[in-house]
């Protein structure tokens, strides 16, 4: 999960939100048995800390556009890494979407943004 280090934060590991920490999918696509495609079955993920929760997917790890795939911006985790310099996205005003209803590019859905220095 190279996406989610940010520095020398330390690491936290907690139940997968996608499929509620049962380590199977929990829309059973492929089969019943299949197991879950963002723990790979280990029914927990890791993540850097400090982490807020996702504003696109409001914390539940499913893609809010109805699909039955993982969030997009938090890549099914349901909490999104985050800096502490990291302020309210101007771009969506910390929701996570943009007007069209996907999520913000700016701050990846997860409504807070790194302010570039000037």
């Amino acid at each position: 999960m190279g996406w989610f280090r940010m520095g020398k934060e330390k690491e936290v590991e907690i139940a997968c939100t996608f499929c509620k920490g049962t380590g199977k999918d929990p829309f059973a696509i492929m089969s019943p048995l299949s197991t879950c495609y963002v723990c790979q079955g280990r029914k927990k993920v890791r993540l850097a800390s400090p982490n807020a929760r996702c504003n696109y997917c409001w914390g539940r790890g499913v893609s809010p556009i109805g699909a039955r795939n993982a969030c997009p911006a938090c890549r099914g985790i349901g909490l999104i890494p985050v800096s502490k310099e990291a302020q309210t996205c101007p771009t969506c005003d910390g929701k996570g979407e943009d007007k069209s209803g996907l999520y913000c590019l700016k701050c990846h859905g997860s409504g807070r943004a790194i302010p570039l220095l000037t």
